[in-house]
């Protein structure tokens, strides 16, 4: 593995993404994820997994540059879909899964630590979705996940705003469980993993499958529908301005194309 590490004690797997200096989320490193979890699944010597980021951020959001690399909508859409799937197997998959966020988790960063059953953060953590910043919209399932933790007000002010909310503030509003200081997550974070290590696997795979009866048809039907509109949004020549603009440095100039 050349982006993620992985540690197992006291039957909890300690993933980790190094990638820095904001663990952006490359296809490879979804990819490498994907992988660990495909051993973590069939291996019983662990119950609970602990996701979290190395060096200043949890995950600062997908790999901006890596779009520049691509040339059609259908592609930006396959890309969307990678993600989306995998997320999808990470809330239904059979062992607790818990991110662990300090500094930022940010687009697909949040998207994926939205995909976990439960979500720590430092208190001045930021968490959000700042896709509309760059002429685009989430594309691993971040717009169907984030009305149902916060409502669909607080969603569309995060959206369209493109502004992120404090980790205090993801506790308030529902999208985080709890929130310390950053000296205190990495010890709390432990605390809760191990704690729910020692419950009974089938029970915890049981109440995990239950849970993800909670997801509606139209949910899905939502996920499949944004990465079509990814793919869409992306050829758009406001998307093009959004991601010069960022790589630029510089404020978008958008046109309505």
């Amino acid at each position: 593995m050349e982006f993620v590490k992985v540690a197992i004690e006291d039957k909890v797997a300690y993933i980790s993404l190094v990638r820095p200096p904001a663990n952006a989320l490359s296809s490879h490193v979804l990819k490498e994820l994907s992988s660990v979890f495909d051993g973590l699944e069939s291996n019983d010597e662990v119950r609970v997994i602990l996701l979290q980021g190395e060096g200043k951020f949890f995950s600062a959001g997908a790999d901006i540059k890596e779009f520049t690399s691509i040339e059609s909508g259908e592609e930006f859409s396959k890309l969307a879909k990678l993600g989306q799937d995998f997320f999808e197997r990470i809330e239904q998959f059979p062992k607790p899964v818990i991110a662990a966020i300090h500094g930022a988790a940010l687009g697909g960063g949040l998207e994926l630590a939205m995909s976990c059953h439960i979500r720590l953060v430092t208190e001045k953590a930021k968490l959000g979705l700042p896709e509309l910043q760059l002429g685009l919209v989430p594309g691993f399932a971040g717009s169907q996940r984030l009305p149902r933790y916060v409502g669909m007000p607080k969603a569309a002010e995060m959206l369209f705003t493109s502004q992120p909310i404090t980790g205090v503030e993801a506790v308030q509003y529902g999208l985080a469980n709890h929130a310390y200081s950053d000296e205190e997550l990495p010890a709390k974070a432990k605390e809760l993993a191990t704690s729910i290590a020692k419950k009974s696997p089938v029970a915890l795979k049981a109440a995990i499958e239950l849970l993800n009866f909670t997801k509606h048809e139209n949910y899905f039907k939502g996920v499949d529908k944004e990465a079509s509109v990814f793919g869409h949004v992306f050829v758009s020549e406001d998307a093009k301005e959004g991601i010069g603009a960022f790589i630029e440095k510089r404020e978008p100039q958008f046109v309505g194309k």
